[in-house]
């Protein structure tokens, strides 16, 4: 399933959907409604009600009614739900290590176990809504196209082996970053600020993504080419990074890890190049799709 949050126009009333056939959304709390079933109202609640609120929104949509569908042209996304936290993964790709010591003052060598950092739900934004610039703050607004991994079930002191069973789906999330704020060695602020993490523009249940260490993802500003890899070279996997986090915190249905970032971005380039308003950014994974989100200028 292709899951997602939408309104519709007139009426800011976020709503529990799916994407269908890719250019149509069904309703799924009008669906089960219609059916007599209940649903939890929004995607949070969906992931965490577990496989048995799952099947049902897989039955109900085997064979929906057409009056409880929408051209996707006619909604409004926006960012599937609200993580309780994100885990952001950094240096998690060997050349953008390369890339960071070079640009950013970051260590040269590997790191020997994954680097985590944390973004507030506050940062969180959706599909086709503004990365904040403020010039008062940053000159240097950066962007990482990463994926995201969605956690469906707790997960606490897990073993690698262990760690798929704990996975719901997988987004995207742009890690927007603003290079002139890290204070210290510290990245809260220089990666949390409001609307620094972009999200969607869907959450595409695990059995759909067969081999999620072998997508490619890209990201474009104003239509160039800026990131271009495949998941395949991240230095920590997946199951990797589930373990060593839970090993300490618990990671409750709804969380969001952020995978790291590929070599390409703006503070890596000759000369450094970073977001201004007017730009369009779009990041894009393999089997999820493309999130857009354009730069306005905040203050």
């Amino acid at each position: 399933m292709r899951l997602l949050t939408y309104c519709t126009p007139g009426d800011d009333t976020p709503r529990p959907g799916a994407l269908l056939d890719g250019d149509r959304v069904a309703d799924l709390s009008a669906l089960a409604s219609a059916a007599g079933l209940r649903l939890p109202p929004d995607l949070l609640g969906l992931i965490a009600a577990g496989e048995p609120a799952l099947a049902t929104a897989r039955e109900l949509l085997a064979d929906p009614d057409p009056a409880r569908l929408r051209p996707l042209a006619e909604v409004e996304l926006r960012a599937p739900l609200r993580p309780g936290k994100i885990v952001g993964v950094g240096l998690n790709y060997v050349e953008h290590v390369a890339e960071s010591h070079r640009t950013l003052d970051t260590e040269r060598e590997l790191p020997d176990r994954p680097v985590l950092f944390s973004k507030p739900s506050t940062a969180v934004t959706g599909p086709g809504q503004p990365i904040l610039h403020n010039a008062d703050l940053t000159k240097q607004l950066d962007w990482e196209c990463e994926l995201a991994v969605v956690i469906g079930a707790p997960a606490f002191r897990v073993s690698e082996a262990d760690a798929w069973r704990h996975v719901f789906g997988y987004s995207i999330v742009n890690d927007v970053s603003a290079r002139d704020q890290r204070r210290s060695g510290q990245w809260f602020f220089s990666k949390g600020q409001d609307s620094y993490a972009p999200f969607g523009p869907v959450v595409v249940t695990a059995d759909e993504i067969p081999d999620p260490q072998r997508l490619d993802l890209s990201l474009r500003v104003n239509g160039e080419l800026r990131q271009d890899s495949n998941t395949r070279h991240m230095l920590f996997g997946i199951a990797r990074l589930i373990a060593d986090i839970s090993s300490g915190v618990t990671l409750e249905p709804g969380d969001v890890i952020s995978t790291g970032s590929p070599s390409g971005v703006g503070a890596g380039m000759v000369p450094p190049q970073f977001l201004q308003p007017g730009d369009l950014v779009e990041a894009t994974v393999e089997g999820i799709g493309t999130l857009a989100n354009p730069v306005v200028d905040a203050r």
